[in-house]
């Protein structure tokens, strides 16, 4: 414990790191935690109906963040002059100009959206919600300079506060509206928070307008594969959503949101560890194989013990926390659970692609997963229903891994033991946990 303890104290680059993944963890756990919480009492409050248009809400609002990212977050992350206040100042000038357009392109679509899902909700809520969009526009580098140096505490904390925050507020909303836009203003409210508490509370200058053409044409550049990238991204993190959104009811489509938030907040965990500690992990320690590789075997068998958890556990999960409304979510989790793990496999190698600035086979990768997922899932569920879909889910996931493989071979990261034994484990647990629920299984392919 007291090597543990000194090496937390360390100022070295891999203490930073553990230290950063030990934020992230405790954050990402307490604001799951913060999320399971609020989802249990907002699910007696409301209809499972709710969480369906929420669904479709976040749909629209994370597709055009995702569509509209010029990768400024690892563009700061990777560059020489990421701690350069003009570069700094024209990454924030673009970002609060597109919070604006993306505000606006929300309340354009909001008539044809409620049309094309059935969904008049939608003309109402959806300017609403993207209000969100714009105020996150404002929030201030300091966000990824702190990233950048791998300094995770108070930003966790700060993180942690404003969801709090917008929690608090869907929960007295609900209870006082009895309707869905309580978490659409809660959503704002909690974008509020997080504006008001970093500008104050994290240390540096503060942005201001600035536009220098050097650093326009640097974060263009890196940014334009990275902004493809994120366009595929969209389909491949919320195509499921799009997907289902046009075949399933929205009661349907709220419960399976219910069972994808449990199912897939390991695999969130993983992400977002390893997209803000590798990036520096490749960039500074390139060399350091034997550490590289501890680092990869913990955070992979960490996150996969998670996955897989959930994947045994997630019908009785399910059955303790919900009502008998939510009880297709059990299945629903041990299937969506077992179709993420190849992701899991593969989490560590495509951030060496960034680091070293090769943004263009990253959007390769990316571009080969939403293509296979979006086509699995459509076939799937037209041939076979919601069963189809979570199934064809999981086979894109698999044929993905290969394209990891050929990206991670490039950058002479790829460790074939850690796959064969993470994805010999992932294997054996995904046959039990089939046996264990197949009566489960078989009810939701029933209907």
């Amino acid at each position: 414990m007291g090597g543990l303890l000194q090496h937390l104290g360390d100022t070295g680059l891999m203490a930073r790191v553990l230290r950063s993944t030990s934020w992230i963890m405790l954050g990402y756990g307490a604001s799951q935690g913060l999320r399971l919480g609020s989802n249990l009492i907002l699910t007696r409050i409301l209809y499972p109906e709710a969480f369906g248009l929420m669904a479709l809400i976040s749909l629209v609002t994370v597709g055009l963040m995702l569509f509209s990212d010029v990768g400024i977050a690892p563009s700061i992350a990777q560059s020489k002059r990421g701690d350069d206040p003009d570069f700094l100042n024209t990454a924030w000038s673009i970002q609060v100009v597109r919070g604006l357009c993306l505000w606006l392109i929300a309340s354009g679509l909001a008539a044809p959206l409620s049309g094309f899902y059935s969904a008049p909700e939608l003309k109402l809520y959806l300017p609403i919600a993207a209000l969100a969009l714009l105020v996150s526009g404002f929030n201030p580098t300091r966000i990824e300079t702190a990233h950048r140096h791998l300094l995770m505490g108070r930003l966790t904390l700060l993180d942690l506060a404003s969801q709090l925050i917008g929690i608090l507020a869907m929960i007295a909303l609900a209870w006082w509206w009895q309707s869905v836009a309580a978490l659409v203003v809660g959503g704002v409210i909690a974008a509020l928070a997080k504006l008001a508490l970093t500008w104050t509370g994290l240390p540096g200058a503060s942005n201001r307008f600035r536009f220098e053409r050097r650093a326009f044409a640097e974060l263009v550049g890196f940014g334009k594969w990275v902004f493809l990238s994120t366009v595929f991204w969209f389909f491949a993190s919320q195509g499921d959503k799009a997907v289902l959104g046009k075949y399933l009811s929205l009661e349907t489509l709220g419960v399976y949101n219910i069972g994808f938030f449990l199912a897939s907040f390991p695999l969130l965990l993983g992400a977002g560890v390893t997209g803000r500690v590798m990036i520096p992990v490749y960039r500074d320690a390139k060399h350091q194989t034997r550490k590289i590789a501890s680092l990869r075997y913990g955070l992979s068998g960490v996150i996969l013990v998670l996955l897989l958890g959930m994947a045994l556990a997630g019908p009785w999960l399910v059955g303790v926390m919900y009502d008998v409304r939510y009880a297709q979510a059990g299945a629903m989790v041990t299937l969506l659970a077992l179709a993420l793990a190849p992701q899991v496999i593969g989490l560590t190698y495509d951030q060496a692609a960034l680091a070293a600035g090769d943004s263009r086979r990253f959007f390769i990768v990316t571009a080969t997963r939403a293509v296979l997922q979006i086509s699995f899932l459509v076939v799937g569920v037209i041939g076979f229903g919601l069963i189809g879909a979570l199934v064809g889910m999981g086979l894109a996931q698999l044929l993905t891994h290969a394209a990891v493989v050929w990206l991670a071979r490039v950058h002479e990261v790829w460790d074939l033991r850690h796959d064969v034994l993470t994805g010999g484990i992932a294997a054996l647990v995904a046959c039990l946990a089939l046996w264990l629920h197949q009566d489960v299984l078989v009810a939701l392919a029933a209907g």
